[in-house]
C-alpha cells in the first residue's frame, strides 16, 4: 500500500497541479486561457512547466545538498518556510514574465488563473508560518475550486467528467498522504479547507 501511496504522492505532487490544470484547460476549455491560442499553448507549456516544477524541485535539491533541509519530503514545519518562499516567487515571476513579455491583460483569462495559483502557492506559505499543512492536499482541492465553477459555465457539460475524475484522484491523494504518516488528519484537512476556499472565492472575485 505504501508504494501505491508513494505513487499517487508523486504523480500528483503539488508541484505538478498547475501544469494539469493549464493542460486540462488547454484540452477542454481553451477560451479559459484566452488569449492564448492552441498554437501559442504549446510553446508556452515547456517554459511554464519549467518554472513551475522543475526550477523549484531543484532548488529543493540543492537545499537538501546544502544541508538547508534535512529531506526533500520537507518533514519539519519550519523547514518549509524558506523553500515555500522561494517557490512563491517562482510563480510570481513566471505570472509577471507572461503578463509582460506576452502583453496579457489582467482581465485575459490566463492571467486570471495563474493570479489563482500564485495565490495557492502564497497560502501555503503563510499558512507554513504558523502551522504544518498538507500541500498535496491543498493544491488538489485548489484544482478542485477551479473546475467546479468553470464546469458549471462550459459548454455541454465539457468539464464534469475532468471534475469528476479530479474529485477522486483528490480523495486518493489525501488517503495517500495518510497512509504515508506525512500528515495527520487535521493536516490534511486544513489543505483541503484552504486551497478549496481560496481558489473559489478567486474564481468568484476575479470572474
Amino acid at each position: 500500500m505504501n508504494t501505491v501511496a508513494k505513487i499517487i504522492s508523486f504523480i500528483f505532487h503539488p508541484l505538478l497541479v498547475p501544469t494539469y490544470l493549464m493542460v486540462l484547460l488547454g484540452f477542454y476549455f481553451p477560451m479559459a486561457l484566452y488569449p492564448i491560442s492552441p498554437d501559442s499553448f504549446k510553446l508556452l507549456f515547456t517554459p511554464f512547466l519549467f518554472f513551475t516544477f522543475f526550477l523549484p524541485a531543484l532548488n529543493i535539491l540543492f537545499f537538501r545538498i546544502t544541508g538547508t533541509i534535512s529531506s526533500i519530503k520537507m518533514e519539519s514545519r519550519r523547514e518549509r518556510i524558506l523553500p515555500f518562499l522561494l517557490i512563491f516567487i517562482l510563480y510570481a515571476l513566471i505570472s509577471y514574465l507572461i503578463y509582460y513579455r506576452l502583453r496579457v491583460s489582467l482581465d485575459d483569462g490566463l492571467m486570471k488563473f495563474l493570479l489563482i495559483t500564485d495565490g495557492l502557492v502564497l497560502a501555503s506559505f503563510v499558512i507554513t508560518l504558523f502551522y504544518k499543512v498538507s500541500v498535496h492536499s491543498l493544491g488538489m482541492t485548489g484544482l478542485l475550486g477551479i473546475l467546479l465553477p468553470l464546469a458549471k459555465v462550459s459548454e455541454d457539460g465539457l468539464l464534469f467528467i475532468p471534475l469528476l475524475i479530479c474529485i477522486i484522484i483528490t480523495g486518493m491523494v489525501m488517503s495517500a498522504r495518510l497512509q504515508l504518516g506525512a500528515h495527520t488528519p487535521r493536516e490534511v484537512l486544513v489543505g483541503a479547507v484552504a486551497g478549496f476556499s481560496v481558489s473559489f472565492l478567486s474564481m468568484i472575485i476575479l470572474f
